[in-house]
């Protein structure tokens, strides 16, 4: 698991040389760390893939005041420019918009985005516009009236977020994703549909429910995977099964 600061002026990192492998960034959604993808790592590693699980800026117990989307894409922009061979993002939920900054960064470095029952926005818009506060983790009650399905999660499961789980930063949720090179949109996508069937998402997005640029990606491919919106709980070995496939 891989903590990761804001990037500031320090020398670049030393590359980590890893011949013939694929290098694969995983960037939870809000209020996890690397951590939540404890039980997806071994079935990638399984399959000869190196993971690189991330517990982001103001998600680590540092400080959350003053931290944007733009601190969070600098730093695992970071983490890309220390690898060597071929790179993979993975982003779930809120980290589908780290991963298309990232993407918009650098777009030749990256073979493949993957977005977890997330996609890709579109340029200006926030995932939270209008917060004030850190957010906290609402209660499952809650969760599940935002569409943000628990299903498949057991006790343990549950336990064990709700105790880890760190606010997520202000800053962070509300400021606009900024866009500027469009060679993001040639490299392929993957939607890992969990919550949401994919032909429902699909829809959704044509009819203008959702602000995605998917309609614009050259190459796009939908997999359904039915659970609820949190897959590395309720179905982690399913789920290193669908990323290994598309990554390969």
């Amino acid at each position: 698991m891989v903590c990761i600061m804001a990037k500031q002026a320090t020398p670049k990192p030393t590359s980590i040389p890893d011949p013939g492998g694929i290098h694969v960034i995983l960037i939870p959604g809000y209020w996890l760390g690397g951590w939540a993808w404890r039980d997806v790592e071994p079935g990638l590693r399984a399959a000869g893939i190196t993971p690189h699980s991330v517990t982001l800026p103001g998600l680590d117990g540092s400080s959350t005041e003053g931290l944007t989307l733009q601190d969070h894409i600098e730093a695992v922009s970071t983490l890309v420019d220390s690898l060597d061979g071929p790179i993979v993002l993975v982003g779930h939920s809120g980290g589908g918009a780290v991963i298309q900054g990232v993407l918009d960064h650098d777009p030749e470095r990256i073979m493949r985005a993957i977005y977890v029952d997330s996609g890709p926005l579109i340029d200006g818009a926030s995932l939270r516009p209008g917060a004030t506060d850190d957010i906290v983790l609402p209660s499952w009650e809650e969760l599940v009236a935002d569409n943000s399905s628990i299903d498949g999660m057991d006790e343990a499961a549950l336990t064990m977020f709700r105790q880890r789980a760190v606010a997520h930063p202000v800053g962070v949720a509300s400021s606009p994703l900024q866009l500027s090179d469009d060679r993001r949109l040639d490299v392929p996508v993957t939607v890992i549909c969990t919550s949401i069937p994919s032909e429902v998402l699909q829809q959704m997005i044509s009819a203008g429910q959702i602000p995605s640029e998917l309609l614009s990606v050259r190459d796009v491919r939908y997999v359904d995977l039915p659970t609820g919106h949190w897959p590395m709980f309720s179905r982690a070995a399913d789920l290193a099964e669908v990323l290994g496939r598309e990554i390969a």
